[in-house]
């Protein structure tokens, strides 16, 4: 009677605390998480190295012309964006008076030139009256004061052709300096180029750009059929680079268009900008393609190759976790675990895997999905094709 009454009594309310306890173990449970899984495959791997900052695209001569002295400007015979020739004359600033000193120098010349005919003309008399008195002197016809008065006043007359002479080349001289101090004031192209930019109109005061005064250059010229890429590398990454290696430039204005190129020239020095990372520029030539336009100035990335290898095992950069350790899914156990391999050649994108996966291996890549840790129970989400 007792036995029944407890069963009665006792059983159901046991049921009841096991269901609930059951219920609890089950909210409470962590569910698994979801995670992307890609298989080890073979292919290429490179070890590159990008620049710490944006590189620009450069010409190989661009020079940033001024005069050397200021003036009005008086003549401007081109426009921003015009082709130009080496020699064509770019601008002149006014010097009428610079000009009318080179003609009172060749005037002076040509006055020092007339003189030179007429004093070495009568130089050359003297000098015959000499030799005729020098040989009447042998005959004895003239007194040897008479020949010596000759011949003085020959050497005095050809002393005196000499100094004409001399004040021609001075006046030669004189003209020369005019024309000098005018080349002040006018800019010819140094090259074949394009005019990029000027600053001044017809009319207006240019000034020069002594050294250390940041004053605008009246015109600006680039040869833009050579242009190279310049850009700043982390001095760690110096001593892997060398002359000849290849490269890759990425331009901003020319998204997945990725240029072939070369490394041209690294620079033989540290440069160490304020609030800035010390690095050392790089320069790059590229392969221009006939059909992309590009333009000096244009931002670039620039990743070198310092090598590469293929066909070999390679996983993800970004499913490696700190200390060469990657995380798989445990098929028999549900759970995450890690494993450690050594790894090879590495960029951003892939990296060897030379010991510790094998091929057909599934790891985990979704290493930033919340829950994702060592021991914890998940499951493969669904990926597209590309990702198995």
């Amino acid at each position: 009677m007792n036995t029944s009454f407890l069963l009665r009594r006792v059983l159901p309310a046991l049921v009841v605390v096991g269901v609930g306890a059951g219920l609890f173990f089950w909210k409470t449970q962590a569910k698994p998480v979801a995670v992307v899984l890609k298989s080890v495959d073979r292919g290429k791997v490179e070890a590159t190295v990008v620049n710490t900052r944006a590189g620009t695209v450069e010409a190989c001569q661009r020079t940033k012309l001024s005069t050397i002295m200021g003036g009005r400007i008086e003549y401007l015979g081109v426009k921003e964006g015009d082709k130009v020739r080496k020699g064509q004359l770019l601008l002149k600033l006014w010097n009428d008076d610079q000009k009318a000193q080179q003609a009172l120098a060749e005037a002076q010349r040509a006055m020092a030139a007339q003189r030179v005919r007429e004093v070495c003309t009568t130089a050359a008399s003297a000098t015959r009256e000499a030799e005729r008195q020098a040989s009447l002197k042998n005959k004895g016809f003239v007194s040897d004061a008479r020949e010596d008065a000759a011949k003085s006043e020959a050497d005095a007359r050809t002393a005196a052709c000499e100094t004409a002479k001399a004040d021609v080349a001075q006046a030669a001289a004189r003209v020369s300096v005019t024309k000098v101090e005018q080349g002040r004031m006018v800019l010819y192209a140094p090259f074949d180029g394009t005019v990029a930019k000027i600053v001044g109109e017809l009319g207006e005061y240019s000034t020069p750009s002594p050294p250390g005064v940041p004053t605008p250059p009246a015109i600006d010229l680039i040869d833009e059929t050579c242009l190279y890429v310049k850009a700043p590398m982390d001095e760690v990454d110096a001593p892997k680079i060398q002359a000849g290696l290849p490269v890759r430039v990425s331009l901003d204005a020319l998204p997945k268009q990725p240029l072939p190129g070369k490394v041209k020239r690294v620079a033989p020095y540290v440069l160490a900008v304020e609030k800035q990372a010390r690095t050392v520029d790089v320069e790059v030539d590229i392969e221009r393609p006939a059909n992309v336009n590009l333009l000096v100035g244009y931002s670039a990335d620039v990743e070198i190759v310092l090598s590469a290898r293929e066909n070999v095992l390679r996983v993800p950069t970004a499913a490696l976790i700190e200390g060469s350790r990657v995380m798989m899914l445990n098929a028999d156990s549900g759970r995450l675990e890690e494993r450690k391999v050594k790894a090879g050649l590495a960029n951003w994108e892939y990296t060897e895997v030379i010991e510790g996966l094998a091929e057909g291996e599934r790891i985990v890549t979704s290493l930033e999905r919340e829950g994702v840790k060592v021991g914890a129970r998940a499951t493969a989400a669904a990926q597209s094709a590309a990702n198995k």
